[in-house]
């Protein structure tokens, strides 16, 4: 096997050794198999906490590695450079990936592929990261579908690739080519102090993912149709981070959560139904990928959303909006990387439609907050939320966030544990902002606290207006 030709496994978003298509056609090739990840003009343009969490994950899975008796091999720079010199050097035949499917990502991928064949090496990407490629669900009228209801109907019943197991060993080379230092990346740069108070919220690598799913399936499915939007509860799987960086594959979670739902799981059902929605999000920015950039309905383009929202923006990032739930929430953001749904649902809207602001500020933000940060899911969540986007919630349904807070957070547990304000002895979790955010930003744990940023009734009333002059145009 040392005189046979390696094989490049170029490493994206699928740190992960079970379920993996790639890995396994890298090894069917029965030679050595050289594991690579390329810091890329992509990844380095990813958000602080995203790029941060990616370095943890990256140094997570270079140890699982060598337990099976490889090594992982950083290298940076444009990837399309980076494959030709490393092919050229150890001499491989072959460099194999699994897709991601972003335009950006797609036109590089195409570019690659093409390149190394022209040079007489063969290039396989392969699926892994979706339960089903984007182009292979369509409406029975032949397109992509625009809602996910009639979606979900369509792939419920369709066969997922089975779960493949991880290998025991990696076959090495004889000789390992150099790989740069991680710690040179400086993955951490942009959190600042902040990384110290994120990193005990991530929960990093496959073993521990595997072992959440399985807690999640064992102690809190039956009940996460009744739990799953009450913010204090230990309710959901907590998977999105792990599904954002690949350390868990979407048919591990498919294939256990049918069994579940056929074992009598209660919520089964409607998780599952979440983990399509991901699906759908996918299939989405595939097939109209302005989703990423702009209104998905071009109808929305002359709506009203300020463009320059100045002050307001500032104290909805900084979570002093006047507003528990909506606080709350943006600050439990930056403490841990994460956001429960409700509460992203609560956030958006209040700033989307409470305060007027364009939905792209919002994105932005999460884009450069979330260590769970995935490019289709945050983009449509926005779209939904802001009323521009497929299957939308109508602009009309404007989140109360005093209402919400009463309604799924009635005892204020969730506030009392990430605001800090008006406590004689806040949680750590509430301290832990403070010691998070930049220097820049004049807040103190003794402050009052910040008093409405807009009156509700008033806001809802500007935004309603708004929707009205739109619908006349």
């Amino acid at each position: 096997m040392a005189d046979t030709p390696p094989v490049i496994w170029w490493i994206r978003r699928d740190l992960r050794l079970h379920d993996n298509p790639a890995l396994k056609t890298a090894l069917e090739h029965g030679a050595p198999v050289i594991p690579l990840y390329i810091l890329d003009a992509q990844d380095e343009a990813l958000g602080a906490a995203a790029k941060f969490r990616l370095g943890l994950g990256l140094a997570h899975f270079a140890r699982t590695l060598e337990g099976i008796g490889s090594r992982l091999i950083l290298r940076r720079g444009a990837a399309l450079q980076v494959l030709k010199d490393l092919t050229q050097e150890i001499g491989a035949g072959h460099v194999v990936w699994s897709r991601l499917y972003d335009p950006e990502a797609t036109t590089r991928d195409t570019q690659i592929k093409d390149a190394l064949k022209a040079s007489d090496i063969t290039a396989k990407s392969t699926g892994g990261r979706l339960l089903f490629e984007p182009w292979t669900v369509e409406t029975k009228a032949g397109g992509p579908f625009k809602v996910y209801t009639p979606f979900w109907k369509t792939v419920r019943t369709r066969d997922v690739a089975p779960l493949i197991p991880p290998p025991s060993r990696l076959p090495a080379p004889a000789q390992w080519p150099a790989s740069d230092n991680l710690a040179d990346y400086a993955m951490d740069a942009a959190m600042n102090r902040g990384a110290d108070v994120l990193a005990p919220h991530c929960r990093v690598g496959e073993q521990a993912a595997l072992d959440q799913l399985a807690l999640f399936l064992d102690s809190r499915v039956g009940a996460y149709a009744t739990k799953r939007d009450i913010p204090a509860a230990d309710a959901t799987s907590e998977l999105s981070e792990n599904l954002a960086w690949g350390e868990i594959s979407p048919h591990r979670i498919w294939h256990l959560g049918m069994q579940a739902l056929e074992g009598g799981g209660a919520g089964a059902e409607h998780f599952l139904k979440e983990l399509v929605w991901r699906e759908f999000a996918y299939h989405l920015m595939f097939h109209t990928p302005h989703i990423l950039t702009r209104n998905w309905r071009t109808e929305w383009d002359d709506f009203g959303w300020r463009e320059e929202p100045g002050e307001d923006l500032l104290r909805w990032q900084q979570g002093q909006t006047g507003y528990d739930f909506v606080d709350a929430a943006m600050r439990e953001l930056y403490v841990t990387g994460k956001m429960h749904n409700r509460a992203r649902m609560v956030v958006a809207s209040f700033l989307t439609k409470h305060l007027m602001i364009h939905w792209k500020y919002g994105m932005q933000w999460f884009a450069d907050c979330l260590v769970d940060w995935d490019p289709a899911a945050n983009a449509m969540g926005w779209q939904w939320v802001a009323g521009c986007g497929p299957d939308a919630a109508p602009f009309f349904r404007i989140f109360n966030p005093d209402g919400q807070r009463q309604k799924f957070d009635p005892d204020q547990r969730y506030t009392r544990r990430w605001l800090a304000e008006g406590q004689a002895q806040p949680p750590q979790t509430a301290l832990d902002f403070y010691r998070a955010i930049p220097r820049s930003w004049p807040l103190t744990p003794d402050m009052m606290r910040a008093l409405p940023v807009i009156d509700l009734k008033a806001g809802r009333e500007r935004a309603l207006e708004a929707y009205a002059q739109r619908k006349t145009q």
